[in-house]
């Protein structure tokens, strides 16, 4: 089945977030756990949480991908900021245990001139401790386009943390197409090759979600700017060959492309035009 998404806003609650994406043809959704620029999160609702459950499990909504706050530096150079970001983790994770089908997502974050090896050591440090606590919820790496002094450049630096937390099977990677692309993994003109590195460093089995989004730069710029879905560097082509692979028709897919609500519900049309299996 072709499960695919786009980011909602959490502001609302679950189950309008649940609502909204059966409106606009979707069966699985984004969500940021808390202020995407800040740290506040909402008071947890238990009876919005299990409606939404309830909600999902009659209509067919795929499994959730929670995307953590950008502010969430595992590595930062500040000890305060790291232990900020742990709590974020912690709190987070604790949070998602009441969903019954959801991923957490974060950015592995920014080593600021403190060298990735060192900036490693810190997130594997708090990977742990969360890892530690236990739960159900998979925790996911994203991968990131290399722009300043990003942990998560390539597939090498991924692994490494992975490898740090004793290749625990809660730990899994999303792979976000504008980033890689971005961070010269060529995805439009080598695919099978892409994917086969990918397998050869980390194992296709850690994949466990997909990113969908074009890009506004060209191959390999390091930078971060998502563009909708066949308007930019990747292209139509390039994109139905991703959707269609054997190795990602399988996985969960979110749109994090520059939409309004019916802007995504037009991408998602478009998608499923594109699907071999509609």
């Amino acid at each position: 089945m072709f499960t695919i998404g786009c980011h909602l806003s959490s502001s609302k609650g679950y189950l309008v977030m649940g609502e909204t994406a059966t409106k606009i043809g979707a069966n699985t959704f984004q969500f940021f756990t808390r202020n995407p620029r800040g740290g506040s999160v909402k008071s947890l609702d238990l009876v919005d949480i299990a409606k939404y459950n309830a909600y999902a499990k009659e209509n067919g909504i795929g499994q959730l991908l929670a995307h953590a706050p950008y502010t969430m530096n595992l590595c930062s150079a500040d000890a305060d900021l790291r232990i900020f970001a742990k709590n974020i983790m912690l709190e987070d994770l604790s949070r998602l245990e009441h969903l019954d089908n959801v991923q957490f997502n974060f950015h592995p974050g920014s080593h600021v001139k403190q060298g990735v090896d060192v900036g490693t050591g810190y997130i594997i440090e708090t990977l742990k401790e969360a890892l530690a606590v236990g739960g159900k919820t998979p925790i996911l790496l994203e991968t990131m386009a290399g722009k300043g002094s990003e942990i998560g450049r390539n597939f090498e630096e991924l692994k490494a943390i992975i490898d740090g937390v004793e290749n625990h099977p809660r730990m899994g990677v999303c792979l976000d197409t504008c980033h890689v692309f971005d961070g010269g993994y060529d995805i439009v003109g080598d695919l099978d090759g892409v994917l086969a590195e990918f397998d050869r460093i980390i194992g296709l089995e850690r994949l466990k979600a997909i990113h969908l989004n074009d890009s506004k730069n060209p191959f390999a710029s390091h930078k971060d700017r998502h563009e909708k879905i066949g308007a930019g560097s990747l292209g139509l082509e390039a994109i139905t060959k991703i959707i269609n692979h054997k190795s990602l028709k399988d996985l969960p897919f979110y749109l994090e492309t520059p939409n309004e609500l019916d802007g995504y519900m037009e991408e998602i049309k478009l998608l499923h035009s594109l699907r071999k299996d509609g």
